[in-house]
């Protein structure tokens, strides 16, 4: 197992020094899920929940949220990312499916981006449905793949226990 980095021989927290590192095209992926009534996905649907475009909104939420990760996330590295899209299919009758794509040509991956951007893609859709369905139900949030950089390629085994 690879060793913890965002901590120094003391166990004292730090941002790891990533200036040695090769530039290079790093992307991740990650996927969430949101359950909620079907009454609530159709409102969706048919656009007709009262603070508007729903996915719309969240697709924009999660855009924005990619960028704002270093602000979270105490140990990530701001980063000026090349791209970042955010998409949703309706699985079923109650579930929306989010998955989250970032790329950037840096010295450090993106996965805590795309997860952020799922993760507040699936707030801001529980935030503008909760008037109608308070008993919405987020995740499993995962990390689906990830490329570039010296660790190389992951891809999620879609037979894992904790994938959706």
């Amino acid at each position: 197992m690879p060793e913890l980095t965002h901590f120094d021989e003391t166990g004292a927290s730090r941002m790891v020094d990533v200036s040695s590192k090769e530039v290079t095209l790093r992307q991740a992926r990650a996927v969430g899920f949101l359950k909620m009534q079907p009454a609530t996905l159709e409102l969706i649907r048919n656009k007709q929940v009262a603070k508007g475009d729903v996915f719309e909104v969240a697709r924009l939420a999660g855009i924005m949220a990619t960028k704002r990760t270093a602000e979270l996330i105490p140990l990530c590295h701001s980063l000026g990312l090349d791209s970042a899209e955010v998409g949703f299919e309706v699985v079923d009758t109650q579930t929306v499916r989010i998955e989250a794509t970032v790329r950037v040509h840096g010295r450090t991956g993106v996965e805590m981006e795309a997860l952020t951007a799922v993760s507040v893609a699936a707030l801001t859709i529980y935030d503008m449905c909760k008037a109608v369905d308070r008993g919405m139900s987020i995740g499993p949030i995962e990390l689906l793949e990830k490329s570039g950089g010296r660790s190389g390629h992951f891809v999620r085994d879609p037979l894992a226990k904790n994938s959706a």
